[in-house]
């Protein structure tokens, strides 16, 4: 299979869950994570119609966007965020998912380059409370949202997730469930949220039925990773 042909197909597997969940037509999009898989790939994506693309490590994400300059790409940086590499995600990223600490927004408002547009947050729960995991505590999410939300430069766009893996079909819907109610309390508290980044290859329906709107995708579009 190309990788045209997998972007169909993850299309369909999209459009089918959809369906499923009524969930409106095209209201969830496709994120493909490039991440340790060459420009000459991101190039067979491109033709084959996506421009959302995901990275983890910033000097990759770096260097393809500098190597693809004028492809019209969105960036999405994903992975763990070091405090001295802020300036580049700020500079070259469109959307930040993986926000989990004050420090980290703070800089991220500081650092966006003047004339260019806000830079759109979603904020990283550890929903499965995992120790080795990287996220904000839920109950301590209210509070990181209001003060992330005041920062110029940037846009509180909704939460992201990485739940423990789960088989089970119901124990991956709700855990998705937990997450979308995190996002629904906080959107009664005034916060305008309308992005939930949840839902990789193997569990993405059970994110479909529970409410994700960007869902994460990287091994069934570009093979495995070297």
């Amino acid at each position: 299979m190309t990788i045209r042909e997998n972007l169909l197909t993850i299309g369909e597997r999209i459009r089918t869950a959809e369906q499923r969940f009524q969930r409106p037509a095209g209201s969830v999009q496709l994120l493909a994570v490039s991440k340790m898989h060459p420009a000459s790939a991101i190039r067979q994506a491109l033709a084959g119609g996506q421009i959302l693309f995901g990275e983890n490590y910033v000097q990759e994400m770096v260097e393809k966007a500098h190597e693809l300059l004028g492809y019209g790409i969105e960036w999405h940086f994903i992975g763990p965020i070091q405090s001295n590499k802020t300036r580049q995600i700020a500079a070259t990223a469109r959307w930040v998912h993986s926000v989990d600490r004050f420090k980290i927004a703070q800089r991220l408002s500081e650092q966006k380059p003047d004339n260019t547009p806000d830079i759109n947050l979603c904020l990283q729960v550890n929903i499965s409370n995992e120790n080795n995991k990287s996220g904000v505590a839920p109950h301590e999410l209210a509070e990181l949202a209001e003060q992330v939300a005041a920062l110029p430069g940037l846009r509180l766009r909704g939460l992201m997730a990485i739940p423990a893996p789960e088989h089970d079909f119901g124990r991956q819907r709700a855990v998705f469930a937990q997450v979308r109610e995190l996002q629904e309390q906080l959107i009664t508290q005034g916060f305008a949220l309308d992005t939930l980044s949840m839902g990789m290859t193997d569990d993405m329906e059970a994110a479909i039925a529970e409410g994700a709107t960007l869902v994460r995708i990287g091994t069934a579009i570009f093979g495995t990773r070297h």
